[in-house]
């Protein structure tokens, strides 16, 4: 199982020291990879109803730049977007960007994408809330084209592409992508035509069955379930992933590392292939994040 940690992005603040000190701490860790999140706007709550977890009061820094900076200061260390809201943004330029952080890195980069949940940061920046689910299928196809070939020629319901193409091209052939979400619809999708699944739940009972749809789905699809792979992230306090303004104050407290270990065999045991590290929602420093991470890679490192 691949470990790696979440980039505490609406914690770490905009001190470019501390940005780069802590990817290069986790890093020297032997972590394998880094998560970084993605919103371009947030709302006030006060003015629209968002039954997503994050405000404007939440920072967010943009994914690809923050990614083309973290390949300069790191040398192994994979980053990954988990997840960039690829309808809400021109699939053309998605992959101008990812190609470019794939070059800066040297072949680091593991494009997550979902499909979000604001309907205002789609309006805000000129895309249709309704129809995202259809149109980031379309989008994954155009981004591999584009990807993999000098010229391209694509006639969707969203994009069109004429004898064009990006250059440079990634250095990975073929670039991975991997998808976030749990409605039926996105299992099915992620079960179709992605690589891998950012698992937003727990290894219980519910997530079992999670994991067995996936697998069903991926049967149906006619490929195999194991060539899919799925991360897990496992909070180091008791806040639930994503939990965001719904977080409770008692969350807060650190967890003991052996109920860490207890949730990561849980998850071994449902077969995951990536694990991360979420250092979030329980008020630490940036040198604090370092230092739980520190205290979690052991503990995982003793189990997987």
């Amino acid at each position: 199982m691949r470990k790696g940690a979440i980039f505490p992005i609406t914690e770490i603040g905009t001190d470019p020291v501390a940005i780069r000190d802590y990817a290069q701490a986790i890093e020297a860790m032997g972590y394998d990879h880094l998560v970084v999140f993605d919103h371009v706007l947030g709302a006030n709550p006060a003015h629209h109803k968002l039954w997503g977890p994050y405000t404007h009061e939440f920072q967010f820094h943009e994914p690809f730049v923050l990614l083309g900076f973290l390949a300069a200061a790191t040398k192994k260390l994979e980053l990954a977007t988990g997840i960039v809201i690829l309808p809400q943004r021109q699939t053309a330029l998605v992959a101008k960007q990812a190609a470019e952080v794939d070059v800066l890195s040297g072949g680091r980069l593991r494009l997550g994408v979902g499909i979000g949940w604001n309907q205002v940061e789609y309006e805000a920046l000129g895309q249709d809330f309704a129809t995202r689910g259809q149109r980031v299928e379309e989008q994954i196809v155009l981004l591999r084209e584009l990807w993999s070939k000098d010229l391209v020629d694509f006639d969707g319901r969203w994009d069109k592409v004429v004898q064009a193409g990006i250059n440079p091209l990634p250095v990975q052939q073929p670039m991975p992508i991997w998808m976030g979400g749990w409605a039926d619809a996105m299992v099915k999708r992620i079960a179709r035509i992605a690589d891998g699944w950012f698992a937003f739940f727990k290894p219980d009972d519910a997530g079992k069955h999670m994991i067995e749809k996936l697998h069903r789905y991926a049967r149906e699809a006619g490929r195999d379930p194991a060539a899919i792979g799925i991360e897990a992230w496992v909070t180091v306090n008791n806040a639930s992933v994503l939990a965001g303004k719904n977080q409770k104050p008692e969350d807060m407290a650190l967890r003991s590392p052996d109920a860490w270990c207890e949730e990561i065999n849980a998850w071994k045991a449902l077969g995951a292939s990536h694990l991360a590290c979420w250092t979030m929602y329980a008020g630490l420093s940036v040198d604090q994040h370092i230092e739980v991470a520190r205290r979690f890679k052991v503990a995982a490192d003793s189990v997987v």
